[in-house]
C-alpha cells in the first residue's frame, strides 16, 4: 500500500513538474510575443496600414522672353468622403445642409447628394467620390461646407491634390518645351522639360495616410508630415511672337508641298539667343505636329547650304580670290571616275569664283576644293575644325546630333570625299549647327554658343543668370567676312535665292537643295530632297539670322530650296519686321523683365487675398490672367497673345459661378 501511494506520489510530481515546464514556457512565449516578437508584428500591422505617400512638388513655370508661359503646373483637387468615421449625430444634423451647399455649387438636385450620401452610410464607403478636378479655390470653398468643416475625422473629407502640366500656347512649340515620359509620372527627357529639370522639379513631400476599405487609403491628418516645395522657374530666350510666325509659316509651307517633315531656327545675331524653333512632322492621315526636335538632333548632308563654309575656306587660304576665274564646263564633270552635275541644263561655262557660289554650281565648287586640297586635304580639314563643325555644339536639351566631318583614314573618306564634301554631301550636320556657322558670319565672325535660357527664379527673383558664351572670337579675316557677305546679299538679288529678294527688305543667305536616301534601290522611281535656306536679316544690319529645312518635299510640286524653304525664310523675315509690333520688347529686356515681375506680384496678391469680385488683370501675362480667375471659378477665353488689354467684366463685378470673361491679349 506504501509503495503505490508512493509511486502514486511520484507521479503527481513528474504531472506536476511538466506542468510546471510548460507553464513557464507559455510564460516565456507570452513575454517573447510581447515585448519582442510583439514589436516586430505591431511594426508590420502599422506599416501595412499606415504609409507615408509621396507628394510630388509642383514643378516650376516655363517662360518666354517676355514673360508668357510656356509650361505650367496646375493644382487640382479630388474630394472623397469617409462614411464610417463620421458620427451618427454629425451626419443627422449636418448632412442635409451639407447636400445644399454642394447643389448650389455642382447645380445637381439636393435630393440627389442627399440620396448619395445616404447609400455611402449604409454601405460604409469609405472613399465615396464627392468631386474631381476642382481648382483651388473650389477647394477652399468645399472644405467649409458644414460637415467637411469639422475635418477629416468627424466630417470624414477626403482630399486628394494631384498636379497637371499645362501648355499654354498648346501643340505649338511643344516638343521644344518637352513632356513627360508617357507612362512615367514625373520623369522628364526631352526639351527645356527635361533640359533644365534640377531647377523645375523642386522637392517632394509626404503626407501620412491610412489604410481603409478595398485598398485605399486616406490622409492621416489634414495636414502634411512634410510639405513640397515648388520647382524654380525658368525664364527662357524663345519668343511667341516670332515662334508663332516661325511655326505657322513652316506649317503652310509643309502642307502644300505635302512634305514629310521640317524645321526652323530662328536666332538673335548678336546674343546667340534662340528665338524660336518649330519642329513639324507628318502624320498617316496627312495632319502634322510637333513630332520630333528635328532642328537639334536630326544630322543629314546639308548639300549647298555648305558651300559657304567650302568657299570661306578657300577665300580664307587664298586658294582663290572671288574674282578667280572657274570653268564649270557644260554642266557635267568627271572627278575621279564619277561626274558631277549642276543643276542649270548646259552648265554654266567659265565663271568667276564668286558667280559660282551665287548660282550654286556644284562643279564650280568641288573644282575650287579638289584643285587647292586634294594633295593637302587635312589642311582643308582644318578649316572646319577650327570652325568647330566636326563636334557637337553641347546645348542643354539632350538629344544634339553628332556631326559628321571624315578626313583621311575615314570610313567615308575616298578619291571622291572632297569634290563631294565642297557641295555640301559626304559629311552630315544639324540644321542648328548650320545656323550656328551662318550667325558668326552676321555677328561679323563672333561664333556664339546658342542659347536657349535667359535665368532661373524663385518667387520672382533671379538665382542664376546665363551669360553669351563664345565658340570662336574671330572665324575668318574681316576681307574674307566682307566678301563672303556681299556674295549672301548677290545670292538674293541675283542668284538661287532671287526668288526670295524683296525690294523693299534686305536679306542674305544661301538656297539649299540635296538629294537624300539616294543610295536606295527606289531613289530614280522616287526621287526625295531635302530643301533648304540660311540667312539673316537685314542684310546690312543684321538682326536675327534662320534656317529652314524641309524634308522629302513633294517633287510634283518642286523641291529646289528656293523654292520650297527660301518663301518660308522670307515670310518669318518681313512678318517679325513689318507685321508685329513687339520689335522693342525684344530689344529692351530690362522692360521685360519689371513686367514679369508686375505680373507676379499682381497675381500673388490677388489670388492670396481671394476676391470675390472680378479683378483687374489689364497688364498681366496673359497665362497668369487665365490661371487666377480660373481658380477663382470663372470660365476664360482668350483672343490673341502676349499681355492682357482688355477684359470683357470690369473689375469691381460680383463674381458669379461659371461666368464667362473674355481676355483680349497682345
Amino acid at each position: 500500500m506504501a509503495i503505490e501511494e508512493k509511486t502514486i506520489l511520484n507521479r503527481l510530481y513528474v504531472v506536476a513538474g511538466l506542468l510546471l515546464l510548460l507553464f513557464i514556457i507559455i510564460a516565456v512565449k507570452l513575454i517573447d510575443i510581447q515585448f519582442v516578437e510583439g514589436k516586430k508584428y505591431r511594426e508590420l500591422a502599422k506599416n501595412n496600414t499606415i504609409k507615408n505617400f509621396v507628394i510630388n512638388a509642383s514643378r516650376g513655370n516655363i517662360y518666354a522672353d517676355n514673360g508668357s508661359l510656356l509650361a505650367t503646373s496646375v493644382p487640382k483637387y479630388d474630394i472623397r468622403f469617409d462614411a464610417v468615421t463620421v458620427s451618427s449625430q454629425n451626419f443627422k444634423n449636418q448632412m442635409p445642409e451639407l447636400a445644399k451647399s454642394l447643389s448650389k455649387m455642382f447645380g445637381k438636385s439636393v435630393s440627389y447628394y442627399k440620396e448619395k450620401f445616404r447609400k455611402a452610410r449604409a454601405g460604409k464607403n469609405r472613399y465615396m467620390l464627392v468631386a474631381e478636378n476642382l481648382g483651388y479655390s473650389d477647394y477652399i470653398k468645399i472644405k467649409k461646407f458644414p460637415l467637411f468643416n469639422l475635418g477629416p475625422y468627424k466630417g470624414g473629407i477626403i482630399v486628394e491634390q494631384t498636379t497637371v502640366r499645362e501648355h499654354p500656347l498648346g501643340k505649338i512649340a511643344e516638343r521644344l518645351v518637352g513632356n513627360q515620359v508617357k507612362n512615367k509620372p514625373g520623369v522628364y527627357k526631352v526639351g527645356f522639360e527635361g533640359a533644365f529639370d534640377k531647377y523645375l522639379k523642386g522637392k517632394n513631400g509626404r503626407r501620412l495616410k491610412q489604410k481603409i476599405a478595398k485598398g485605399q487609403w486616406k490622409p492621416v491628418f489634414d495636414e502634411n508630415e512634410i510639405e513640397p516645395e515648388d520647382g524654380f522657374d525658368v525664364v527662357t530666350t524663345i519668343n511667341v511672337n516670332i515662334q508663332d510666325i516661325a511655326h505657322h509659316a513652316l506649317l503652310k509651307q509643309l502642307q502644300y508641298y505635302e512634305a514629310e517633315h521640317g524645321t526652323v531656327i530662328v536666332m538673335e545675331v548678336a546674343t546667340g539667343e534662340i528665338k524660336a524653333i518649330a519642329n513639324l512632322g507628318r502624320t498617316s492621315k496627312g495632319t502634322y505636329y510637333e513630332k520630333l526636335n528635328y532642328a537639334v538632333g536630326e544630322s543629314h548632308e546639308p548639300g549647298s547650304t555648305f558651300k559657304v563654309m567650302a568657299f570661306m575656306a578657300a577665300l580664307e587660304d587664298k586658294v582663290i580670290d572671288t574674282s578667280t576665274v572657274i570653268d564649270t564646263k557644260q554642266g557635267v564633270k568627271t572627278f575621279y571616275g564619277r561626274k558631277i552635275y549642276d543643276s542649270h541644263h548646259g552648265g554654266y561655262g567659265t565663271i568667276t569664283a564668286a558667280r559660282a557660289l551665287e548660282v550654286s554650281s556644284n562643279i564650280g565648287l568641288a573644282t575650287i576644293i579638289d584643285e587647292g586640297y586634294a594633295k593637302k586635304p587635312n589642311k582643308f580639314i582644318n578649316y572646319l575644325k577650327q570652325w568647330s563643325l566636326n563636334k557637337p555644339l553641347g546645348i542643354p536639351i539632350a538629344g544634339e546630333g553628332k556631326p559628321v566631318i571624315p578626313e583621311p583614314g575615314h570610313k567615308l573618306w575616298s578619291k571622291n570625299a572632297l569634290p563631294s564634301m565642297a557641295y555640301g554631301y559626304n559629311l552630315r550636320l544639324t540644321p542648328l549647327q548650320t545656323l550656328t556657322f551662318y550667325n558668326a558670319i552676321a555677328n561679323s565672325g563672333k561664333m556664339l554658343k546658342p542659347r536657349f535660357i535667359k535665368e532661373i527664379r524663385k518667387r520672382n527673383k533671379p538665382v542664376e543668370t546665363f551669360s553669351t558664351e563664345v565658340i570662336n572670337d574671330k572665324i575668318c579675316s574681316d576681307k574674307t567676312l566682307s566678301e563672303i557677305k556681299e556674295i549672301l546679299k548677290n545670292i538674293v538679288v541675283r542668284g538661287t535665292g532671287k526668288r526670295v529678294h524683296s525690294p523693299f527688305f534686305t536679306m542674305a543667305g544661301k538656297t539649299g537643295t540635296a538629294q537624300t536616301e539616294y543610295w536606295m534601290a527606289d531613289w530614280k522611281e522616287n526621287k526625295r530632297y531635302v530643301s533648304s535656306f540660311a540667312g539673316y536679316f537685314p542684310a546690312d544690319n543684321p538682326k536675327y539670322s534662320c534656317i529652314v529645312v524641309i524634308h522629302k518635299p513633294s517633287t510634283k510640286k518642286g523641291y529646289y530650296g528656293a523654292d520650297v524653304s527660301g518663301p518660308v525664310f522670307k515670310r518669318i523675315a518681313q512678318k517679325i519686321f513689318t507685321d508685329t509690333p513687339l520689335i522693342a520688347e525684344v530689344n529692351n529686356v530690362e522692360t521685360v523683365e519689371e513686367n514679369v515681375q508686375n505680373s507676379f506680384a499682381t497675381y500673388y496678391n490677388l489670388l492670396n487675398n481671394k476676391p470675390n469680385i472680378i479683378p483687374e488683370v489689364i497688364g498681366m501675362a496673359g497665362m497668369d490672367a487665365v490661371s487666377l480667375l480660373e481658380n477663382l471659378g470663372l470660365k476664360v477665353q482668350v483672343k490673341g497673345y502676349g499681355s492682357v488689354k482688355q477684359q470683357s467684366i470690369e473689375k469691381g463685378t460680383a463674381i458669379k459661378k461659371g461666368q464667362q470673361i473674355v481676355l483680349t491679349l497682345s
